[in-house]
């Protein structure tokens, strides 16, 4: 009888054993594994530039932008292109390569039509672009670009989704050509978009350096966009970012749909959104101030 329960406690004993380790061991294994993306997360050096395009636009939009910030810069930057479909689906193309820390990577929409209504749109379906890209390339830090509507979904985005990442920081933002109040030429007469962005601008990051590009053969458009409306920007980020800067670039090839690709542009983004310390500080030396003409502070 004694040598029966002595079976019996032990095996209940290795069944207990048994069952530990079956409920241990995954638990472990996911504890393991959440270390380890949580190191790869915070020791990413990975830092996209994200640029959206504007209306009526491909995921081909900057194809010569970056040819040129290439030609630039002493790195090159690899090139992957996302079009977001309406239903969500997300179609990439190109790739990012190995060793490259500061690729580029092109955002455009399947419905990419004019409109307060559909720069909401986008940027919900920006959103689901932006958490696939996070997820499988891990990055904890970007910089944007946007071109006409794309700089309205880009704040669209930061005011209404961004919060969900509190471990992503947004360093910098360009938006080139974006008309903040759509074609009104008088900040006088405010739409019901630059209204809702100025109440909801307290939810921008706090630290995001923000540039404002306007453009045009003169000061006062670059043909579709009232350079009124462009620099509306302000009273949404003004005040509420770290930094705030408008630019005026003009000449025959500062016409809105020119600004993208226009050399002056180039030189902007290679200057203040691009990580490159190197060619930073030549430039600082070259221009103490580090301005051009038709920039504001």
């Amino acid at each position: 009888m004694n040598k029966n329960k002595r079976y019996l406690g032990l095996s209940v004993l290795f069944f207990t054993l048994a069952l530990l380790g079956i409920l241990i061991f995954p638990s472990y294994r996911w504890t393991n594994e959440n270390i380890k993306e949580l190191d790869s997360f915070y020791n990413s050096k990975l830092s996209p530039i994200i640029m959206i395009t504007g209306n009526y636009s491909t995921v081909n939009r900057f194809d010569t932008t970056v040819e040129k910030l290439n030609k630039l810069s002493r790195k090159k930057h690899s090139l992957l292109k996302v079009k977001i479909w309406n239903s969500g689906k997300l179609t990439y193309s190109g790739k990012i390569h190995a060793n490259d820390n500061e690729p580029i990577i092109v955002i455009a929409f399947q419905n990419d039509k004019d409109g307060y209504n559909n720069v909401l749109k986008q940027a919900k379906l920006f959103n689901i672009a932006f958490k696939d890209l996070q997820e499988k390339y891990n990055f904890n830090n970007f910089k944007g670009i946007g071109h006409s509507n794309g700089g309205l979904v880009y704040t669209a985005f930061l005011e209404k989704y961004f919060d969900e990442y509190s471990q992503v920081e947004m360093k910098k933002l360009m938006t080139i050509g974006t008309p903040y109040n759509f074609d009104e030429k008088s900040i006088a007469n405010k739409t019901v978009m630059l209204a809702d962005f100025i109440k909801a601008s307290s939810k921008l990051p706090r630290n995001l350096s923000v540039y404002v590009v306007t453009g045009g053969k003169d000061y006062t458009s670059d043909i579709i966009v009232p350079e009124s409306s462009a620099n509306a920007g302000k009273y949404i980020y003004q005040n509420k970012v770290k930094h705030y800067t408008e630019v005026t670039v003009t000449g025959s090839e500062a016409a809105h749909s020119d600004l993208p690709q226009n050399d002056e542009v180039i030189q902007l983004i290679d200057r203040h959104i691009l990580d490159n310390p190197l060619q930073n500080k030549a430039m600082s030396k070259h221009n103490k101030n580090n301005l051009i003409p038709g920039q504001k502070k």
